[in-house]
């Protein structure tokens, strides 16, 4: 494939490795950092619009801004296939936007979300789903914990990292339905970022907390309590390392995992799921349900209480719904109102 690119990030660096290992090229770049680019043509975004130009356009979040969103939206709308680093906005109305163009235009829009291709998810799901229907070797399910290890604990580098892991607990448990945030209101404490908690809870009616902690090397560890015993997945955010698996009675596993190698050929349609039972790549879909969980919480913080979410399916005729809806309501004020208003005069 021939590659561009849209900014740059950690990730699509990595990614951008991943491409070139795998025999793809880098043939454009635009909205770089000014330290430079290693001999890639610099063009201008609207160059991409033309599929002449790239067979694909990774899109980066350093030093995001309005341009690169616009630049952004307009190449979905051109219909371009795009490899998005995730979360590129936390912004759910732009995530949604983003998904009821990719339904008109049809073009591929694809999440950086590799996590969930790893085998020891799909075998974590296999022992989640015993769990909830009682059995299993472990016992029913009581409670799915998440520790989630940074030494950024800034706002948006926090609700960043829960986007991501929202991904998982999707996978883990489904949509969430209620969210409640746990710690001070934002904007009465500079620090109600570094011990953060949420509590979610979904349609299996299991409790899910994921929480922030400052201590250790930064990744993930995930715990899934049982009634009898508890395994644990170890994530860790340096995608060199191995995975770790630990079961009662086991001997821990690892098992290293190509995610960028995995997402570059998702991207070039050369990766398909083996089995049945293995979780599917992820939609842009599934990156706007998870922004949706991440935007969420700052509004449950600031209210202090737990918050529903409805699972609204956006379209453009829901869209047009909702206007309909809202205009009917209020002409029938405005016919109420104007009735007062003559019964008065008359």
């Amino acid at each position: 494939m021939k590659l561009a690119l849209l900014g740059t990030d950690d990730r699509i660096d990595l990614l951008v490795a991943a491409a070139e290992r795998l025999g793809h090229t880098i043939v454009a770049a635009c909205d770089l950092p000014t330290s430079g680019s290693p001999g890639w043509p610099l063009v201008h975004w609207e160059t991409l619009l033309d599929s002449a130009s790239s067979d694909g356009v990774l899109v980066g979040t350093a030093g995001w801004n309005e341009s690169r969103a616009e630049a952004t939206r307009a190449l979905v709308q051109a219909g371009r296939p795009l490899l998005v680093s995730h979360p590129a906005e936390l912004s759910m109305l732009w995530a949604w936007e983003l998904e009821m163009i990719r339904q008109d235009a049809g073009g591929p829009l694809v999440p950086v979300l590799p996590d969930r291709l790893h085998p020891f998810v799909t075998r974590l799901r296999s022992v989640l789903e015993a769990a909830l229907a009682g059995g299993g070797p472990f016992g029913a399910i009581e409670s799915l914990v998440l520790e989630r290890r940074m030494t950024d604990r800034r706002r948006d580098t926090v609700l960043g990292w829960l986007s991501r892991d929202a991904d998982l607990i999707r996978i883990a448990v489904g949509e969430p339905k209620r969210i409640a945030a746990l710690g001070v209101a934002p904007d009465a404490e500079p620090t109600a970022w570094n011990s953060l908690t949420v509590g979610l809870t979904g349609p299996a009616s299991v409790p899910v907390r994921w929480q922030v902690s400052g201590a250790g090397t930064p990744g993930l560890d995930l715990t899934v309590h049982c009634e009898q015993a508890a395994v644990e997945l170890t994530i860790p955010d340096d995608w060199s390392q191995p995975w770790r698996w630990r079961e009662p009675g086991q001997p821990a596993e690892e098992a290293w995992f190509d995610r960028a190698g995995a997402m570059i050929q998702l991207f070039s349609g050369r990766l398909k799921p083996d089995d049945e039972g293995d979780v599917p790549p992820a939609v842009w879909s599934d990156a706007a349900r998870a922004i949706e969980v991440a935007d969420t919480v700052p509004r449950s913080l600031a209210k202090g209480r737990a918050v529903d979410l409805h699972q609204e399916e956006f379209s453009d005729m829901g869209t047009f719904r909702g206007t309909m809806a809202s205009a009917g309501c209020g002409l029938l004020l405005a016919a109420l109102g104007l009735l007062v208003v003559a019964t008065l005069i008359g």
